[in-house]
């Protein structure tokens, strides 16, 4: 045998060998094993500088009264807080400085009060977020006599009475007559200019103008009907006051004259009307 055919055989003898030794290694090492543990769950508790915020307690639509209960304070993150919200450490009074304020824009329940969304007592304005959209503000003057003896406050529900006189002309000739009939019902009080006042020697709260919200006619209505003869309002229990679903009604028809007050004198003839000049 030549040497170079015995040097190739003893190279494939070689790789034969370590060819079978690589495979019995592999035969023989262990399978990996595939762990069925939960993955842990490492938690890192970051603390956050916080100060107290005032927010509303819950959502408060527009014209909303605000009272105490409505506000309440809640941790606010540093970095968030916006430079119109109100903080306890600048301001600790402000559930009682703010309440008796109107709503001007929604609020929903948590999110932070602050000067732009509500209308403090006073301020220009006030009266206006008070309304509600479409209606009117218009006063009438009242006394005690005419307005309950002072019980009727903002927020009440009132009728408005209307007294004027008339004069009948019958065959016997011109008689006076005083007419009375309500002319608005279920009327929403604004505002009473109230000051403490004496009636019968005992101190009363008397107030000499009376706000209602009325709707524009109605307003009309109102200022027509001052002009006649004597306005009265009658408070209306709480229980009437979802009556027509809350809103006023009134005979506004009055106002063009087809049937209306001290629009002039009446005829009677044979005990009963017979027109109106």
């Amino acid at each position: 045998m030549s040497p170079i055919r015995l040097i190739i055989l003893l190279v494939a003898a070689g790789a034969a060998i370590g060819a079978a030794l690589l495979v019995r290694s592999m035969a023989s090492a262990p399978s990996p094993q595939v762990s069925n543990a939960e993955p842990q769950i490492i938690e890192k508790q970051v603390e956050v500088s916080s100060t107290k915020v005032l927010v509303a307690r819950t959502d408060m639509r527009i014209g909303n009264l605000l009272t105490p209960d409505d506000f309440e304070w809640s941790d606010w993150p540093e970095k968030a807080v916006h430079t119109g919200y109100i903080t306890q450490e600048m301001n600790p009074e402000a559930v009682e400085e703010y309440s008796g304020s109107v709503v001007k824009t929604a609020l929903l329940e948590g999110e932070p009060i602050s000067s732009t969304k509500i209308v403090k007592k006073g301020e220009t304005g006030f009266m206006a977020a008070l309304l509600a959209p479409g209606l009117r503000a218009i006063s009438v003057e009242i006394s005690p006599e005419t307005a309950s003896a002072g019980f009727i406050l903002p927020d009440d529900r009132v009728d408005v009475i209307l007294t004027y006189e008339v004069e009948i002309v019958t065959e016997r000739g011109v008689n006076e007559s005083t007419q009375t009939e309500t002319v608005i019902e279920n009327a929403r009080v604004l505002a009473i200019d109230q000051i403490f006042g004496e009636m019968d020697g005992t101190q009363v709260l008397t107030g000499s103008t009376a706000t209602l919200e009325l709707a524009p006619r109605q307003a009309e209505l109102l200022a027509h009907s001052s002009r006649l003869g004597s306005i009265s309002l009658a408070l209306r229990s709480v229980a009437d006051a979802d009556e027509n679903e809350g809103t006023a009604t009134a005979r506004t028809d009055l106002l063009d004259g087809d049937s209306g007050a001290g629009g002039g004198v009446k005829v009677y003839k044979n005990g009963s009307m017979s027109g109106r000049s």
